[in-house]
């Protein structure tokens, strides 16, 4: 995948190497940002239609996954790839793409 090899080589730049560990919580972080994100547009959720998320942390969460993949020695894309098929094959048998469906 293009992003992911943009981003390891910005990884590489700039000397953001580091362990596998760190590179989940860290993903961990960015996605929590998110969920602030939304559970402060819409009131708690009172409001969901007002659900609001930035490009820049939606940016930040995919840095952070590509950067997990990439420690993890795992293409993203081929990932993706196995996730789509696993997800067609749920909805084909189950009418839905939930693993508790």
């Amino acid at each position: 995948m293009e992003e992911q090899e943009r981003v390891s080589a910005f990884v590489e730049e700039h000397g953001l190497e580091t362990d596998l560990a760190y590179r989940v919580l860290d993903l961990e972080s960015e996605v929590g940002e998110v969920a602030k994100e939304v559970t402060t547009s819409t009131d708690y959720g009172s409001s969901p239609e007002a659900a609001e998320v930035a490009t820049d942390e939606i940016g930040d969460c995919l840095f952070a996954l590509l950067a997990l993949a990439e420690a993890a020695d795992v293409d993203a894309g081929e990932a993706l790839e196995v996730a789509l098929a696993k997800y067609e094959d749920r909805i084909e048998a189950t009418g839905g793409a939930g693993s508790g469906e």
